[in-house]
């Protein structure tokens, strides 16, 4: 099924693409978020049309996103954890605890935006750097530090 993507698709294509997908996956995915549209004669005409505000509002997200990213960079997140006699912890910091520390900081991310580094916790006490996807072309970086709990 060809669709043309209204927004960057990560491992698909950019905005403005009309690519080939499967037509559960449009169907059921990119038509009902509004990441793309049937890539019919008309549509293509619209958004060739429309190309100068949607770049606008492109632009003004990344640019927010940006914002948002510094502000990121400048909090200091700190997580008291139970650890054993080795320094082990019980458990570990996971992205829903992350994005409550950040929604108390006020500002709110999805959890499943945040990156571990391919891990499913954070495991070990110390400074760890993690990734947050803010938007296609913004990634902020957080420094969470995971400490003993008293």
């Amino acid at each position: 099924m060809e669709i043309i993507l209204l927004e960057d698709v990560r491992h698909l294509g950019e905005r403005g693409q009309v690519v080939n997908v499967k037509p559960g996956f449009a169907r059921n995915y990119l038509l009902p978020r509004g990441s793309a549209l049937v890539a019919s004669k008309g549509n293509k005409a619209f958004f060739d049309q429309q190309r100068k505000k949607i770049d606008a509002r492109h632009t003004k997200e990344r640019n927010e996103a940006a914002e948002i990213a510094l502000s990121i960079s400048e909090l200091d997140i700190r997580v008291a954890k139970r650890v054993g006699e080795r320094d082990t912890l019980y458990g570990s910091v996971t992205t829903s605890e992350i994005a409550g520390l950040l929604k108390s900081k006020g500002v709110t991310v999805n959890k499943r935006r945040i990156d571990l580094g391919g891990v499913t916790g954070l495991k070990t006490l110390g400074e760890h750097k993690v990734g947050i996807d803010l938007h296609p072309e913004v990634t902020a970086e957080l420094i969470v530090k995971v400490v003993a709990e008293e």
